[in-house]
């Protein structure tokens, strides 16, 4: 205890020490400065000063610099040149300087030890480094960069006379030469029209400024060079900085990456001093625009050479001519519609009601029982409640009911010996789909109500699924469009950019705009379809017969599903435009399958209204075909095209024999045993095929689909979404081929309305193909190299060639749909019970 008070003694003697000694200190500094005067405290502020001038000059060197003068000096770490311009500002016009550094030799100590250049100026600073190190792989030792002008809205706040500060300097202890000039840049204005020739390195960007003249309101700024190599072509505001290097550039503005052609729209409303930069920035890789890393040889220079032009885009009027004009054309169908309807039929005593010249009834006899068909209970009569089960039930017993004499008068035939004959097979279809010859009569036995009912649902069902479909549709586009302006990234979306006319929010209104075909043509056949529906009804009221003993039923579910399904694919396609690239693809395409398959249904249920596919199950089936459509696309591997192939081909294979055996065919586990037991005890009878005719459009078909799996699985189109709809129209179009040789080989008229829009639709379709294989844009591509196929208007100085498609395609469907509405009017007034099945 006592030890430990003995040093808390001594600490503080210590400190008090210490506090005597400060105070000395203090009052004899007080003394010698204040009683001694001004003198001696001035001698040795001097002498300070002195010291430190001696010492800054020592480190740094002020190099009243001229401009389009090289200098050549040194620098290390004890040693910083700042070179000093000075220029007058031009009132009303902008003056731009380029600074131009480089070092002679670059050795490793560089690399470590960069030389620094830092430009300061009135409105701010910049630097680099040199050699510049890009993407931490290429050096370059030579840089040369425009310094940010003053804009015309600082311009009359700030002095006449500028001045720019280069400092230079480096942490390397060894001695570092560098050259350095400053020029200014005479062509740094372009003007509408003129086409301004380019070269630029990584490590040199160039930009250039753009006024807006008076009666310009929005101009396309284009890029084309010979070479392949990357860059980024961007259109900045007039403000600093300006962001010209490849690791700044998409910073500001709007930029796109670019190979051989690029093309910016630029408007005056977005520029609030009505002027932009043009900054070109190559890339030190093509790693951007190709998606490929290459490798540079040593001592490579990379140099692209470029010319840019800017030029106006159409006035308002011309939108007013581009939008008018597309709408009058089309509305031209409804008028010529309208003129058809008034000559068809406005010349009869009954307007808008078929005069049917009904055929007489001849005597004939069933088939199968030999009985009367002309007498009260034959085929087609009209029952009191012909809709009603138990009315068909009737009929069809009174039809297949054997007479008491004995055995029908004719020889059997093998389908026959699996005819069950007793009360409760009279509403068996196996009875009447065994049949070798059939006739629409066989196969429109189901009330007509419910039948009507069930096609329908083919048009509710597809209103559910547009309203569901679309709304998630519309909502991506829009967040697409959102994100496109917000981050100025070009390269999101696919378009035809040399054809580009925005409007509002729209960059590429046109290309939106020129789907408008669909939706007024769809409205139109709707229309139709409606009249022909009315008119018909009122032809089932003037005679009764009509509905159920002559003509082909009159289901029209299935065409409003296709009118509806032409909307849609308008308003889709619509939305596609809106922003297309590779995540949204399958909105431009997913309606054209579904048009596909309605289109073939319609044509089946024509003369197989009561085996028909459900609404529920075709829909099923076409959503499949959408999803396998999205994993073509996003998965396309060897093992994916494998799988389609061989999906393709049984599927093939499996629709052919439900066709084939009329919807008596089911798959279940008895399949195997019953086609053993075929083989086995049947194969050697069956010389001649039962159905000939379906037998060879089936061959010819499975032919056809199994070649288009064959060739995908080997060749693998790097367009899966083409590939797939091509199957589709391939399978569809044959179809309509046999129907109509069917229809001439059966002796049936085809109505001249029907051959007037076959030959129509068929110049129409050559046409519109031409215009699709144009491949502006490709989404398979990356987006500068869709860029090189980017082409000017055609139409209106308004549309492209891919508008122009959009048109002829949504006339060549309408047409194609005309064929399908009327390629059976022939048929109105012949019995039901003489139209044969094909």
């Amino acid at each position: 205890m006592g030890r430990w008070m003995d040093l808390q003694m001594s600490d503080i003697r210590i400190c008090f020490g210490i506090y005597c000694l400060l105070v000395l200190h203090l009052s004899i500094y007080q003394v010698n400065g204040t009683i001694k005067d001004d003198k001696e405290y001035h001698i040795v502020s001097k002498f300070d000063r002195e010291l430190e001038n001696k010492l800054y000059d020592q480190k740094t060197e002020v190099i009243a610099a001229n401009f389009s003068q090289t200098y050549k000096n040194i620098t290390n770490v004890d040693r910083e040149v700042i070179f000093e311009y000075t220029y007058q500002e031009i009132i009303n016009e902008t003056t731009a300087v380029r600074i131009t550094v480089s070092l002679p030799t670059v050795s490793e100590v560089h690399i470590n030890n960069p030389v620094l250049f830092v430009v300061r100026q009135q409105q701010g600073i910049l630097s680099w480094r040199v050699p510049m190190y890009l993407e931490y792989v290429y050096t370059y030792n030579v840089v040369s960069r425009n310094l940010c002008p003053v804009d015309a809205i600082h311009r009359n706040s700030s002095a006449s006379n500028q001045t720019v500060f280069v400092d230079v300097s480096t942490f390397s202890k060894q001695n570092t030469t560098f050259t350095i000039s400053a020029d200014f840049v005479t062509d740094f204005h372009l003007s509408t029209g003129e086409i301004r020739n380019v070269n630029v390195t990584p490590s040199e960007p160039q930009y250039f400024m753009y006024t807006f003249p008076d009666n310009v309101d929005s101009v396309i700024v284009q890029a084309k060079s010979d070479s392949d190599l990357c860059m980024i072509f961007s259109v900045q505001d007039v403000k600093c900085p300006v962001f010209d290097l490849d690791r700044d550039v998409e910073f500001s503005g709007v930029h796109q990456t670019m190979t051989k052609q690029a093309a910016i729209t630029a408007e005056k409303s977005q520029y609030g001093q009505k002027s932009f930069y043009i900054v070109t920035v190559l890339k030190p890789s093509d790693y951007d625009c190709n998606g490929i890393e290459t490798i540079q040889s040593p001592g490579y220079t990379r140099r692209k050479q470029l010319t840019i032009q800017v030029y106006g885009t159409i006035s308002a009027k011309k939108y007013y001519v581009g939008i008018l004009g597309a709408v009058g054309v089309f509305v031209g169908f409804y008028v010529v519609a309208f003129l058809v309807g008034v000559l068809y039929h406005g010349c009869r005593k009954n307007w808008g009601v078929w005069e049917f010249v009904l055929e007489e009834d001849i005597e004939e006899t069933n088939p199968l029982t030999g009985r009367d068909l002309s007498g009260r209970h034959g085929y087609g009569t009209v029952e009191p409640d012909p809709d009603s089960e138990e009315s068909s039930a009737q009929r069809n017993k009174e039809m297949y009911s054997v007479s008491p004499s004995g055995a029908p008068p004719y020889h059997r035939t093998p389908s026959e010996e699996d005819v069950d004959f007793l009360d409760d097979s009279t509403s068996e279809k196996n009875v009447i789909r065994t049949k070798t010859a059939l006739f629409v009569c066989d196969l429109a036995l189901k009330p007509k109500k419910r039948q009507e009912k069930n096609y329908k649902l083919f048009c509710r069902n597809l209103v559910a699924i547009s309203i569901f479909y679309g709304l998630p549709v519309l909502q991506l586009v829009v967040t697409y469009q959102k994100v496109l302006h917000e981050t100025g990234d070009q390269d999101i979306c696919y378009y035809n950019f040399d054809c580009s006319r925005p409007l509002g929010v729209l960059s590429a209104f046109n290309n939106v705009f020129s789907n408008i075909g669909y939706i007024m043509l769809g409205c139109l056949f709707l229309l139709l379809v409606w009249r022909r529906d009315l008119v018909y009804k009122k032809a089932v009221e003037r005679n009764p017969m009509v509905e159920t003993k002559y003509g082909l039923p009159q289901h029209n579910g299935l065409l409003y599903a296709m009118g509806l399904a032409l909307c849609m694919e308008g308003v889709m396609s619509a939305c596609y435009h809106v922003c297309p690239n590779y995540s949204n693809f399958q909105f431009d395409t997913s309606f054209m399958y579904i048009i596909a398959c309605l289109c073939v249904l319609r044509i089946y249920q024509s003369r197989h209204p009561d085996i028909s596919a459900k609404a529920h199950t075709s829909y099923l089936v076409m959503a499949f075909v959408i999803f396998i459509a999205v994993v073509g696309v996003v998965y396309g591997t060897s093992i994916f095209w494998i799988l389609f192939a061989l999906v393709d081909m049984l599927a093939s294979l499996l629709l052919s024999v439900y066709i084939y055996y009329m919807g008596r065919f089911k798959l279940n586990t008895g399949i195997i045993t019953k086609l053993y037991l075929s083989i086995r005890y049947e194969c050697g009878h069956c010389t001649t095929p039962m159905y000939k005719d379906r037998l060879i459009i089936l061959f010819i078909g499975n032919v056809l689909n199994w070649s288009f799996a064959i060739y995908g699985a080997v060749n693998k189109p790097s367009d899966f979404a083409s590939y797939l709809l091509g199957i589709f129209i391939v399978n569809l179009l044959l179809y309509c081929l046999f129907y109509i040789i069917m229809k001439l080989r059966y002796k049936e008229k085809i109505h001249p309305i029907a051959v007037m829009c076959i030959l129509t639709a068929a110049v129409v379709w050559a046409f519109a193909l031409y215009f699709f294989f144009a491949h502006l844009t490709s989404w398979q591509l990356t987006p500068s190299k869709s860029r090189e196929g980017n082409k000017g208007c055609m139409l209106l100085d308004f549309y492209d060639a891919h508008d122009v498609w959009h048109f002829l395609s949504a006339i060549a469907m309408f047409l194609s749909f005309l064929v399908l509405l009327t390629l059976d009017d022939d048929l109105f007034s012949t019995r039901r019970d003489r139209i044969t099945v094909f």
